[in-house]
């Protein structure tokens, strides 16, 4: 059933040489993504100038980043983008059965490693956003968690370090740097670097490489994977009162 998805885009070689938009977009990000990392406490005065909120100041902030980013993102990789929903139009029930499939297969594989490694214990990054997420509405979560934020990694992390890196690097060592830098921008800042804190991460990661390498480099698939994992994670914040996750934090804790 997914024997097209699997063909390697051979015929397209182009698709996957380095642009100079690809250059630009990468630069924007990391550029952003270091500066906050370095003298995130110099720039929380500024931010709070936008708004006293601090929650929806980061917001804000971050649905500028993103949105900047995902521009020059989509731009660079629209072609391929146009390809891959062609393709995946050819097997829709594929599509409608295994981006769910890979979801689920993503939980199971998170629920083992962090069972392996230890309690569970939420990173910072997940603190975050769940402060976030209980003072910005839904309506505006979604576009920035959703929509935005999954194809700008999977752009980043997958269709340019696998997708295009591969072609001049070991695949496999590829994969290993996709998952592993994937991890590494969702724990930056953490006070204390801990196995239970990574595993969700390089599970997910993990889950996304494979998926992104198993239907032959499809950008728009992992791009739904990745998409569908966040939806549910923020339909179960939501549909969860805040004090019930607290307490359910303490529990795992």
């Amino acid at each position: 059933m997914g024997t097209v998805l699997r063909r390697p885009p051979a015929p397209q070689p182009e698709l996957y040489v380095f642009s100079p938009l690809d250059y630009a977009t990468v630069g924007v990000y990391v550029a952003v993504a270091v500066l906050f990392a370095v003298a995130g406490d110099l720039l929380r005065p500024l931010l709070l100038q936008l708004s006293p909120n601090p929650a929806v100041a980061v917001y804000a902030v971050n649905l500028l980043f993103y949105g900047c980013v995902g521009i020059l993102a989509v731009a660079a990789a629209r072609r391929v983008v146009a390809r891959d929903l062609r393709v995946l139009a050819t097997r829709p029930w594929f599509t409608l059965l295994m981006v769910p499939a890979s979801v689920i297969v993503m939980l199971i594989l998170t629920a083992v490693l962090v069972a392996w490694s230890g309690s569970v214990q939420n990173s910072a990054n997940q603190a975050n956003v769940q402060a976030l997420m209980q003072q910005v509405p839904a309506w505006l979560i979604v576009p920035l968690l959703v929509v935005v934020g999954p194809f700008v990694e999977e752009y980043i992390f997958r269709h340019l370090l696998i997708g295009k890196l591969g072609r001049r690097v070991n695949i496999w060592v590829c994969c290993a740097l996709s998952a592993l830098l994937f991890a590494a921008l969702h724990i930056v800042g953490q006070e204390t670097l801990t196995l239970p804190v990574l595993m969700p991460y390089l599970a997910m990661g993990a889950t996304l490489v494979f998926v992104y390498v198993w239907t032959g480099k499809n950008l728009m698939f992992s791009y739904m994977v990745h998409a569908s994992k966040n939806l549910l994670a923020v339909i179960f914040i939501y549909a969860i009162p805040p004090e019930l996750m607290t307490q359910l934090q303490q529990v795992h804790g």
